[in-house]
């Protein structure tokens, strides 16, 4: 309830005026008006408060992982012998090609970057990044502030996309750099939808992408409490990604991986694939091993291992779209 006073010195003046007025009712009356005011202001519409998301928004799935190679053209060629055509490309100011977008599917990518023998950080190659595709990327951006976590602001990137992103653990030779970005209607990505995919492709998803790092447990940590991560029952290091995608990340010590990359692909014909690669003479292991889920089931996992020129390592599988990346025998 609220209650409105009225004082001796604002009675006085009022008396004196009006003697033959009851001083209850010059209360009463000065009373009904500040409750009337008071109801009014109460009655003022207050602008509602955006509520903060009480969990990550969903992602798409992976949009696209970055190397560095030593030669980029032997590297397109090799991924065309995997069925992957080159979407397009960008160019330094030399002219030469500074960046190759290989082809997975309408949405996922390998992006190649040359070597450059003049700066030593990035003259050797390497696993670069890895991009998550968001459904609303600034809503993702402003969850990670809210988290207290410190991306930078969006932005529209070289091919025509939003763009953001957040420094992550430590990976064999310096932080993770985490890429956040969202397709846009003119992007170079977008007006690609339906082209460049070959029949012949080795696989037409990428599901699971290892990340290398120095502490695995304050990685997974990271990702789980920071991210918005769900740990997969059947394997700990396994991170489903956020929103419906069915695809992960592994987190694996670096000295087992280095700085190379590795990504588990899917394919609808396993045999198909092992035909491709044999008709373009590409070296390929093909194993089968088994794995047990969280409920004690055992399943067969048949898994192709290729290598790239500069030993990034690329599992091709049917099974499911949340194989074990370490489940084939080593290259």
């Amino acid at each position: 309830m609220s209650l409105c006073f009225i004082s001796q010195k604002q009675i006085a003046p009022a008396r004196l005026a009006l003697r033959r007025i009851p001083l209850l009712s010059l209360a009463f009356t000065a009373g009904l008006s500040c409750f009337t005011a008071q109801t009014a202001l109460a009655a003022t519409p207050v602008p509602a408060t955006a509520a903060v998301p009480t969990q990550t928004p969903p992602f798409n799935g992976i949009a696209h992982i970055a190397i560095r190679v030593e030669d980029i053209a032997a590297s397109v060629a090799f991924y065309n012998k995997l069925g992957f055509q080159q979407a397009f490309s960008m160019t330094g100011k030399d002219g030469k090609v500074s960046q190759a977008f290989m082809k997975i599917d309408d949405r996922q990518f390998i992006e190649l970057y040359p070597v450059n023998a003049h700066d030593p950080k990035q003259n050797t190659p390497s696993f670069l990044h890895l991009c998550f595709e968001g459904a609303d990327l600034n809503a993702i951006h402003d969850f990670y502030v809210a988290e207290g976590l410190t991306p930078i602001s969006v932005r529209k990137a070289g091919a025509g996309n939003l763009l953001f992103t957040l420094k992550g653990p430590q990976q064999p030779d310096f932080p993770q750099n985490i890429e956040y970005t969202q397709y846009m209607p003119e992007s170079m990505h977008t007006k690609d939808f339906g082209q460049h995919l070959g029949l012949d492709r080795v696989a037409d998803k990428m599901t699971v992408v290892a990340l290398a790092m120095q502490d695995p447990a304050a990685a997974r940590e990271f990702y789980l409490t920071k991210m918005g991560f769900t740990a997969d029952p059947a394997a700990p290091n396994r991170l489903n990604l956020p929103g419906a995608s069915g695809q992960q990340i592994e987190i694996v010590p670096a000295d087992q991986l280095g700085a190379k990359s590795s990504i588990v692909l899917t394919t609808p014909n396993l045999d198909k694939a092992a035909a491709q690669l044999t008709r373009q003479q590409v070296a390929f292991q093909r194993a089968t091993s088994t794995q047990t889920d969280a409920t004690g089931k055992t399943r067969s996992i048949e898994t192709i291992s290729v290598a790239d020129p500069d030993g990034n390592i690329v599992r091709i599988v049917t099974s499911t779209p949340h194989e074990s990346l370490h489940s084939a025998l080593p290259l």
